[in-house]
């Protein structure tokens, strides 16, 4: 036999031994997984709850109530039936999580959370269409917390294997999670840690070495970082939310995140929530990849905006945007205002003429660093800053209640954005005013705006003055 038929041969041998190997291990891995006899994973029940004080779940006492001596009950939380309203009374939530929502001012449900909490308090994984201030941070938060103190960990556990996992694609938004989930595990012995770029590495990893930690509020590349350093092992996770997906997609994150699910347990084994504003093709495939049998919500309205938002557009010339701008703003008094522009020289030259103007603003932009940048949001939310010029990836961070008006001194460059921009005002219920300025340079752009939102815009004529 020719020497090279004989080297073919045992190649053809080695490829045949290798596949019946590969197959060999996956039926031992398809053997590991839970059998899938239904569209719910096979997960603990929920827990009764005695409405009688605060420690029902049988968890230890709260420090914050053990130093106070305070003991709650679910009849100091009055909440009366109404038709069409879900009250968290109703969901068989654990006292320490009513107290928290309690203490937050909620009483009824919003839209998202009555129509996803049901489903997700029993463990089933959600795909979720909905925009920023429809309440969709706490509808996560409340599943998630739920679960986590009706079935403690048992035993011993290292510091830095968190049980839930929440990404987000934004440094502000992130940090704002954090502040929500802060404020509903504060009558509980739950740790909240937040990983984002921008801040003190050193801080965070010490963190995770002295700090229980049972929840992750991360960014995709700090998150990365130190899960391929072992400084936070992700494979006892038990919950993963992805928050805002389709904004991870537009930013180039999917790389990062596809790395960071495969460090969690399979998908069977863990719970997955995720929400997205809009749907395009790729992150409906993702979700599919991502979650096992989720039930799907969406409580997006037929147009895509808000209808609480007075929108209208004015065509004007470049060198009319300023004095309107200004004008605009005189005449809001001191209501909350964030203003938009595509590029950083922009946002950094309206700055500057809004300061010269004796105008209360300040920049949110990628130039600004992120410890100035939560200090900004921090005093516009408490009403020290009236103004702040933003870029969109910067503004997406923004979610704040009470903006009055949103300005958009430049179309944006994606229809896709005008829709997170005015989102920005309207919040929650309240009216809200979006003005955006079209010249002759991107005027070209309304009627794309118009098709994503699916209604037309009032547009007006401004001619210049005398």
């Amino acid at each position: 036999m020719p020497s090279h038929l004989g080297t073919l041969g045992a190649l053809l041998t080695n490829i045949q031994s290798k596949e019946i190997k590969d197959s060999h291990m996956e039926k031992q891995q398809q053997a590991a997984r839970p059998e899938s006899k239904g569209p719910k994973r096979q997960r603990r029940p929920r827990r009764k709850h005695n409405k009688s004080s605060a420690n029902a779940t049988g968890a230890k006492t709260p420090a914050a109530e053990k130093e106070s001596g305070e003991l709650w009950s679910i009849k100091d939380f009055k909440v009366p039936e109404v038709e069409g309203k879900v009250r968290f009374h109703d969901l068989n939530l654990p006292d320490r999580v009513l107290k928290a929502i309690q203490k937050m001012g909620f009483e009824y449900c919003s839209e998202i959370q009555a129509a996803t909490l049901p489903a997700t308090l029993q463990g089933y994984d959600l795909i979720g269409q909905a925009q920023t201030g429809t309440g969709k941070t706490a509808a996560f938060l409340i599943a998630m917390i739920s679960d986590f103190l009706d079935y403690p960990v048992e035993g011993e556990r290292p510091n830095h294997f968190p049980r839930g996992l929440i990404i987000a694609p934004t440094r502000e938004l992130a940090l704002q999670i954090a502040d929500e989930a802060e404020k509903l595990t504060k009558f509980t012995n739950l740790n909240v840690v937040s990983l984002v770029g921008g801040m003190d590495y050193d801080k965070q990893r010490k963190q995770l070495e002295t700090e229980y930690v049972d929840l992750v509020v991360a960014t995709p590349g700090r998150l990365l970082d130190f899960a391929r350093n072992k400084k936070v092992m992700l494979n006892k996770v038990e919950c993963v939310v992805l928050d805002e997906a389709d904004r991870m997609l537009s930013m180039g994150f999917i790389p990062d995140v596809k790395s960071i699910i495969r460090m969690t347990p399979h998908k069977e084994r863990r719970q997955t929530m995720l929400f997205s504003a809009t749907f395009p093709k790729d992150v409906q495939a993702l979700a599919r990849q991502w979650t096992f049998h989720p039930k799907e919500v969406s409580v997006v309205p037929k147009e895509t905006t808000n209808k609480n938002i007075d929108q209208v557009i004015y065509t004007v010339s470049n060198n009319q945007k300023w004095p309107i701008l200004k004008k605009l703003i005189e005449e809001n008094g001191n209501q909350r205002t964030i203003i938009f522009a595509n590029r950083r020289d922009e946002t950094r030259d309206l700055n500057e003429k809004l300061k010269k103007a004796n105008i209360n603003c300040a920049m949110l932009s990628g130039e600004v660093s992120q410890e100035k940048r939560v200090k900004t949001l921090a005093k516009f939310k408490d009403g020290s800053i009236q103004v702040l010029v933003a870029t969109d990836v910067a503004g997406r961070g923004i979610h704040v209640d009470n903006i009055e008006l949103v300005v958009n001194y430049t179309l944006p460059e994606d229809p896709e954005d005008y829709v997170h921009r005015i989102g920005r005002t309207g919040r929650g219920g309240e009216m809200g005013k979006s003005v955006s300025f079209a010249t002759e340079d991107d005027s070209f752009m309304i009627p794309e705006i118009e098709a994503t939102i699916g209604a037309s815009i009032r547009c007006e004529y401004v001619r210049d003055q005398d």
